[in-house]
């Protein structure tokens, strides 16, 4: 395969590499989108099982009150009866007294029971609204769950073709160069760069002479050293051939790793610097 029609190919295949990462990206990132709402339906459930134990003990509060109204009305209806039956004065004021204190007990107790029962229906209310929110909730969840997994399928539809496409790409390119492209589109979705003149159109950094000069000759796929794009060769906008010879400049063999650091001694081969306008330089040993 000639270099140019190498490199077409390459520019291409970035092309469907930056969708496919990015439709990636989307595949990963929907189902949180979800997240949301689901945490607030579990909320919601928590809410309602905690009302709920209240108002099962409201209830069971109510119950034991009626049982006690029953029985103070029991008592009071026993006196009652009781006196047709009595005798002297004496029997009189005892069964007297014993209907008035469950006349007593038994306004008592209707007093709070009609607190407690009007407390016992307002919970009812609370718990047939939580339930009411609950079921809109779920369906708007399972809603939103079905739309979402509808989109997920149209994306996993769209990267299968994406993954074909990229495989008919890569044929006859060398498997370590596409590994590497493919390393570079994930992190600067831009992976194949023009030297213009001798400087790299990704990362803006000035290239060695020599290495310049070989990615001008265009025989062999050449990485940037700098921000590790691959590289081609366009003119600059002046027109000029903006290379040297060997004698001009070492090569790269000739740089030692403290010719890779710059003034502040950080690595530039690891930053990359892509919407600098500035033209960054370096200097190497002749």
């Amino acid at each position: 395969m000639q270099m140019s029609e190498e490199l077409d190919k390459l520019k291409s295949l970035q092309e469907v590499l930056a969708e496919k990462y990015e439709i990636e990206a989307k595949v990963e990132e929907l189902p949180k989108t979800l997240d949301g709402s689901t945490e607030s339906l579990e909320r919601f459930k928590k809410e309602y099982i905690e009302k709920n134990s209240e108002y099962e003990a409201e209830k069971a509060k109510v119950a034991e009150l009626r049982t006690q109204l029953d029985e103070a009305q029991k008592l009071r209806e026993e006196g009652e009866k009781g006196m047709d039956s009595i005798t002297t004065h004496r029997e009189y004021e005892i069964l007297d007294k014993q209907i008035n204190e469950a006349q007593e007990k038994e306004n008592s107790i209707r007093k709070e029971l009609q607190k407690e029962e009007k407390v016992l229906a307002e919970l009812n209310d609370i718990l047939k609204s939580e339930e009411e929110l609950i079921a809109s909730t779920e369906k708007d969840v399972q809603d939103s769950k079905e739309n979402l997994d509808k989109e997920i399928d149209s994306y996993k539809e769209k990267l299968a073709s994406l993954s074909a496409q990229e495989e008919q790409m890569s044929e006859g390119i060398d498997a370590e160069t596409i590994i590497k492209f493919q390393r570079i589109i994930r992190r600067n979705h831009k992976g194949i760069v023009a030297v213009k003149g001798n400087v790299c159109d990704g990362c803006h950094m000035i290239l060695p002479a020599q290495f310049a000069n070989e990615v001008h000759r265009g025989t062999k796929i050449l990485f940037c050293p700098y921000c590790s794009r691959i590289l081609y060769y366009e003119e600059s906008e002046a027109g000029a051939s903006n290379y040297f010879t060997l004698d001009d400049a070492g090569s790269l063999s000739d740089l030692d790793d403290e010719d890779l650091l710059d003034e502040d001694g950080i690595d530039s081969m690891s930053d990359e610097d892509d919407d600098s306008s500035d033209v960054k330089s370096m200097d190497f040993d002749d």
